[in-house]
């Protein structure tokens, strides 16, 4: 396979959308100190306010009022570190439990209070990576994204807290 010589660039200071459409990410770079960088496969915003989660071993309880989710829909997922821990972030089926709440089963086990929040996205769109940097971190991060890239079929959508910029390569 050749080289892909039409690869472009987005630019954010804030969430927003790099691209709407099928693309590749062929590589990031972001510049924050102790930030996250959340990157999904959406044509809609996250659903970011008023989403809370705890966690016991494997099963995770998320709350958000009138989520409109049914059980085995998919939703992706990042969540925000409580104390320095967290659940996995990911695309998983989720069992809904009330109006108000929906449970998944992490991939991996812990606890987490439930003075957590979270992001996510369902429907056909996805998580895609999460990038978080720690409060001394004062350099230009640029990890490696292996292969011919990640793909994103509807758009991608950066989530960006306390990251002050960041780029994309797309195509």
């Amino acid at each position: 396979m050749g080289m892909q010589y039409d690869v472009k660039q987005g630019h954010l200071n804030q969430s927003g959308f790099f691209v709407l459409g099928r693309n590749r990410v062929k590589g990031v770079s972001f510049f924050g100190a102790g930030g996250d960088l959340v990157l999904f496969d959406t044509t809609t915003a996250p659903v970011t306010s008023g989403v809370t989660y705890e966690r016991a071993a494997t099963l995770v309880t998320v709350t958000k009022t009138a989520h409109g989710l049914n059980t085995g829909d998919v939703v992706g997922i990042h969540f925000n570190l409580a104390s320095g821990v967290g659940a996995t972030d990911g695309n998983y089926p989720i069992t809904r439990l009330t109006a108000n709440t929906f449970t998944l089963t992490d991939i991996n086990s812990g606890t987490v209070a439930n003075t957590a929040t979270a992001v996510y996205v369902s429907g056909a769109n996805r998580w895609l990576m999460t990038y978080e940097t720690q409060a001394t971190d004062e350099y230009q991060n640029a990890p490696i994204v292996p292969g011919e890239g990640v793909l994103a079929v509807n758009g991608i959508y950066a989530y960006m807290v306390d990251i002050d910029s960041a780029q994309i390569y797309y195509g």
